[in-house]
């Protein structure tokens, strides 16, 4: 017998196997050849089994944890809003959001017996934002338009707008006179249905476009722009604030049909019908018009001619 040791290779399935192709085996032979197949063959399944085992556990828990995760996001309702276009939202010196839209989306939430977790988002990107999954709904004064409902789907709308210009109380400024509105720098936050009204109505008009409505009552405030088109709620807030106090409404609000709505992704209709069911319970128990007559009181310095409406925007809210 040869002192050499023996290949490891010699005893695999494949080498007996490739071995018996080259001649016959004894008897004897082949009794040893069946054990060590057998016993490769246990070895191999009993791999097999472990790694299965292994990998059903993996799987298992895998699941578990996503099923945890499912059910803690079930009962947690994502918002996101400008936190810039007060009196709907702001952020406040600690830095926490309020306003009618925080307060509106909060009284949703309880009715759905849901967690909020508001967040702020730049305006520019706030439709992104939504597309991309970094919330669940927009509660922003978003106005309904038909080139975001193709990329949106609004509920029922919460609140109904009307625009407004603003200037120096002692300004001769008259929107009613399309030459005035061509001939003074005009003011507006970009990308809102009041700078989009105004492009569309008056092309020659001198806009000067702001990202945040804040930036737009800032220069019109200081005196770098000569009239400014805005929301009338938020106009009405400012008007009501120091920086304010030698402004007013100039001329007629202007009725655009302009709706304001919550928007959540296209596919999640199951999600809109849960809000819109929430609205119209918080109008029928009276929570919307407790929040509604909360921020929306008319300054009494606001209007400076009797062709402004001086009604309380409450009763102009979408029923």
């Amino acid at each position: 017998m040869s002192n050499h040791l023996v290949p490891a290779n010699v005893f695999s399935p494949s080498a007996i196997i490739s071995s018996s192709s080259k001649r016959f085996l004894k008897p004897k032979s082949m009794l040893v050849m069946a054990a060590l197949l057998a016993l490769a063959g246990c070895s191999n399944g009993q791999n097999e089994a472990n790694e299965s085992a292994s990998s059903d556990a993996t799987k298992a828990s895998e699941t578990a944890e996503n099923d945890t995760a499912a059910s803690d996001d079930d009962n947690v309702l994502r918002i996101g809003t400008e936190g810039a276009y007060a009196p709907f939202n702001y952020t406040n010196a600690d830095g926490t959001l309020g306003g009618f839209d925080v307060e509106i989306a909060n009284a949703i939430c309880a009715d759905l017996q849901m967690t909020c977790e508001i967040m702020a988002q730049d305006w520019d990107g706030i439709i992104p934002g939504l597309k991309a999954g970094k919330y669940d709904a927009i509660v922003a004064a978003m106005s309904v338009t038909p080139e975001r409902a193709k990329q949106v789907a609004f509920t029922d709308p919460y609140f109904s707008n009307t625009l407004v210009f603003l200037a120096k109380k002692d300004s001769s400024f008259d929107p009613a006179n399309s030459s005035d509105i061509n001939a003074h720098s005009i003011a507006a936050q970009r990308s809102t249905i009041s700078s989009q009204w105004l492009e569309n109505a008056y092309p020659k008009a001198n806009m000067k476009l702001y990202d945040t409505l804040s930036n737009a009552f800032l220069d019109l405030g200081s005196g770098r722009v000569d009239a400014m088109i805005s929301d009338k709620l938020p106009a009405l807030e400012w008007l009501g604030s120091p920086s304010g106090s030698n402004y007013a409404i100039k001329g007629d609000e202007i009725d655009i049909n302009d709706n304001f709505a919550i928007a959540v992704r296209p596919n999640d209709e199951a999600l809109q019908a849960k809000i819109n069911q929430a609205l119209a319970n918080i109008k029928s128990n009276g929570t919307y018009d407790k929040i509604n007559q909360k921020y929306f009181a008319v300054p009494a310095n606001a209007t400076t001619t009797e062709t402004a409406s001086t009604e309380p925007a409450a009763e102009n809210a979408a029923q």
